[in-house]
């Protein structure tokens, strides 16, 4: 399956001196992905976590290179998932997923 679609990162910005920041910016890639695969877990609520387990493998950039540690959520069809793990393989980066992306985003 292909993949075109957004991926983001959290850059350590400084917003005055000694006082640092995330700030969020999304860039745009192009890949593969592995078989869809989802699980569903218990989370002591009302509803179940999803957590897909499938990696994207997009073509890198140089500003993903130098940034991989700071990628923080995928974007595939239409949700934000988490990204678990980081792999270098280049010419691209193996994105693992999670479960969905909660946190702070564009």
């Amino acid at each position: 399956m292909k993949y075109h679609g957004k991926v983001g990162y959290a850059v350590s910005q400084e917003i005055r001196p000694g006082v640092w920041s995330d700030e969020f910016t999304e860039r745009s890639y192009f890949g593969d992905v592995t078989p869809v695969s989802m699980r569903w877990e218990g989370s002591g609520g009302v509803n179940d976590n999803i957590t897909v387990r499938n990696t994207i493998s997009v073509i890198a950039d140089a500003f993903a290179y130098e940034n991989f540690s700071l990628i923080k959520y995928v974007e595939w069809m239409g949700v934000k998932w988490k990204v678990s793990q980081v792999e270098v393989q280049r010419p691209r980066l193996i994105l693992t997923l999670g479960g969905e992306w909660n946190g702070e985003q564009n």
